[in-house]
């Protein structure tokens, strides 16, 4: 099987050779290549050259569109500043104004990052010829709206203005939706949908105001005929029955949450994927080590399962370590 069989087939739960690998790279990625942050997060064609370069090497089964989390957000008009050891930088368009006049429209076609992760989408597609699977990547509207406002003006809105705090991510859901649409339409199989700061609130919060909106996205993508991945970083306990009920095809998981916790809750047709502490793990550890926790981790998920570190591989990972996080493991049907 290549990559994409391979991964298209664990996610419609038939057998596979060996688990799909899908790591998240950013930093690793530029730097494994000679180049930084900002040349990565600025320029597709740095990004879709990492992202194969590291697919190639270390045998990976995807190639991703993602370096950060503000495409959308310039595109309603906030200004970046790239940063070469680091993600970039940017305002936060209704930090001191409520008023949502105030933004943009963001085209995704026309804004100047979200163009730029669609031109990277087209060139995997134009060059992977289908051996490896295609992840685009979209803000969930917890995430957006917060990029927005500011992440501490935001967690008051949705204690203090939950009228305004709905209008804003509804707002986020639309644009969203239309990247998503122009990232398939340019060859990407899979949407990611980064939400982070939808850990960080109590769970009625979520339920009430945040996942309906998440579902919305979800349902609109999956009517586009993609597939759809929720990353939610930090502890997401509380929040499984929630997520249980968006119908998300792939569930990163970070490693302060238990897969088996995860399994139980979400049941058998998820494709679950992490959760390796990146850092302590991965980056840290040794390769014995990585082997150790990734069979950990498929023991405790089962299937389907894909190997993932919790979050993204960090910066000065050593190679021999993310060889082992790839190193193909064979599926226990």
């Amino acid at each position: 099987m290549d990559g994409y069989q391979r991964y298209m087939a664990s996610l419609k739960g038939q057998p596979v050779d060996f688990l799909p690998r899908t790591p998240i790279l950013m930093q690793y990625a530029a730097e494994y290549i000679g180049s930084d942050y900002a040349a990565f997060a600025s320029d597709y064609r740095v990004l879709v050259e990492a992202n194969q370069r590291c697919a190639n090497d270390f045998g990976m089964d995807q190639v991703s569109c993602i370096s950060d989390p503000y495409r959308e957000t310039q595109g309603f008009g906030s200004t970046i500043k790239y940063v070469t050891d680091g993600p970039p930088h940017s305002t936060h368009p209704l930090e001191g104004d409520k008023n949502l006049s105030v933004l943009q429209t963001p085209d995704p076609l026309s804004s100047v990052r979200m163009l730029d992760r669609v031109k990277a989408a087209e060139a995997y597609k134009s060059e992977a010829q289908e051996k490896r699977s295609i992840l685009g990547w979209i803000e969930g509207p917890a995430a957006e709206a917060a990029d927005l406002r500011n992440l501490m003006n935001f967690m008051f809105d949705l204690m203090d203005d939950e009228t305004y705090a709905c209008e804003l991510m509804d707002r986020c859901v639309d644009v969203g939706i239309a990247f998503a649409q122009a990232q398939v339409d340019a060859g990407v199989d899979t949407i990611g949908i980064g939400d982070a700061i939808a850990s960080q609130v109590d769970p009625r919060t979520y339920e009430r105001l945040i996942q309906p909106r998440e579902k919305r996205l979800v349902q609109a993508i999956q009517a586009m005929g993609a597939y759809v991945k929720l990353h939610i970083c930090g502890n997401i306990t509380h929040l499984l029955p929630g997520i249980a009920d968006l119908s998300v095809d792939i569930l990163d998981v970070d490693h302060m949450v238990s897969l088996s916790t995860v399994r139980a809750m979400v049941g058998e047709r998820v494709v679950l994927a992490g959760n390796m502490d990146p850092v302590s793990v991965v980056r840290n550890g040794t390769p014995s080590d990585i082997k150790d926790a990734v069979s950990k981790a498929y023991a405790e998920a089962g299937n389907p399962f894909m190997v993932n570190a919790g979050c993204e591989i960090p910066s000065a990972t050593p190679t021999e370590n993310l060889k082992a996080l790839c190193e193909p493991v064979n599926y226990a049907g």
